[in-house]
């Protein structure tokens, strides 16, 4: 039987975009995500390794309206707890830990853990994975995904790692049913230079390539 579908997923898949902001400052936080909003992607992901974290994520949930904010790179359930209080809508983790995946469905969270390899996935979704990450995905490229898919077609699959306006198309008319975008949406150079204008351009034009993948299903 296939895992439940929390509310947050159901949203994922909806809106198939996940903005990962991986910053050196939480100061530019919130500046980067009202950018991303404006341009179309409401989905952030916060990365737990972005110093002061867990305060951004509950300034972004508080600053930036429309937005829907999870927290990612998290490791162990005293993260999870952390980023459920600041007020996480859902978790994600670079790896599959059947422990915290365990826990974090016993607290009624959603986490998507990450996987390399068709038995990770499997068994991450035999454990209660709602959706799987498949990291880095930059590394196998969108034909791994119509592989796995293949055989295991209930699989919900979300690439992480080198997707861009360019390449989003591909992992989409592959299989995937989500994608996380990372430092192609959110460059260091704009950041660093406030050209936070820069992000939404990137943001409308990676949402712009997902609708039309969604067009061609």
């Amino acid at each position: 039987m296939s895992p439940s579908i929390p509310p947050i997923i159901e949203t994922l898949l909806e809106d198939r975009v996940v903005a990962v902001v991986r910053l050196s400052s939480q100061e530019n936080g919130v500046p980067v995500s009202r950018a991303l909003v404006s341009g179309g992607v409401r989905i952030i992901e916060v990365t737990i390794t972005t110093p002061g974290a867990f305060d951004l994520i509950r300034s972004v949930r508080d600053l930036v309206p429309n937005a829907i904010v999870g927290a990612g790179s998290v490791l162990t359930s005293d993260d999870a707890d952390r980023c459920l209080e600041a007020g996480a809508e859902f978790l994600v983790s670079p790896v599959f830990d059947p422990d915290l995946l365990q826990y974090v469905n016993q607290r009624g969270a959603a986490l998507c853990p990450g996987t390399f390899t068709p038995s990770e996935a499997y068994a991450a979704w035999t454990q209660g994975a709602p959706l799987i990450k498949v990291f880095p995905a930059a590394r196998v490229g969108p034909k791994f995904l119509s592989d796995l898919k293949a055989p295991m077609p209930f699989l919900r699959l979300m690439p992480t790692g080198g997707i861009s306006a360019e390449t989003v198309g591909s992992f989409l008319d592959a299989g995937a049913d989500v994608v996380g975008a990372g430092s192609w949406l959110t460059p260091k150079d704009a950041i660093a230079a406030g050209d936070f204008d820069r992000i939404t351009e990137r943001a409308t034009a990676l949402r712009a390539a997902a609708r039309e993948a969604e067009e061609r299903r």
